[in-house]
């Protein structure tokens, strides 16, 4: 199928969903689907909390975390793509998650999502893919972000509202 009929199909199907909770799988699905990778975590960040959390991450049900902790937190703190193919290097990687679940990550790519006033929203996560993430990777899931970034603004805010 075309990409752009297949990106178009994806975004009438995303609108259909009036809940984050409800949307997050769909995208997590697409992300994986376009990028190769294994997993995919779409975080949301809570400005006033300073946390991020997920209510979908493939193969557990809830994370939470610190502004300041792991992969995702860096991005939030750098509002910057991280391309990370050897993670357990990092300092900032943050493991609990993978002794948690008894997933093992090979590489890491978290992308910003930002709001129309440009502050970052959440991250888009993807682990482990084929032979690594590189800079096309980065620029492929950045405009995806970008896709993305007016439903998951809109879905917190009327979550928020609620």
């Amino acid at each position: 199928m075309n990409p752009h009929i297949k990106l178009a199909n994806f975004g009438r199907e995303l609108l259909q969903h009036n809940s984050i909770e409800s949307g997050i799988p769909l995208i997590s699905s697409y992300a994986k689907d376009l990028s190769g990778a294994t997993r995919c975590s779409i975080y949301i960040y809570d400005n006033s909390s300073k946390k991020l959390w997920t209510t979908l991450s493939d193969g557990i049900e809830k994370i939470i975390l610190n502004e300041d902790e792991g992969i995702a937190g860096q991005v939030v703190r750098e509002a910057e793509p991280i391309i990370e193919n050897s993670p357990y290097k990092n300092p900032n990687f943050d493991e609990k998650i993978d002794k948690r679940t008894g997933f093992i990550t090979q590489n890491i790519a978290a992308i910003p999502i930002f709001n129309s006033s440009k502050n970052v929203i959440g991250v888009l996560q993807l682990l482990n893919k084929a032979d690594g993430f590189n800079d096309k990777d980065i620029k492929t899931m950045v405009f995806f972000a970008h896709y993305i970034s007016g439903y998951l603004e809109l879905s917190t805010f009327f979550d928020d509202t609620k």
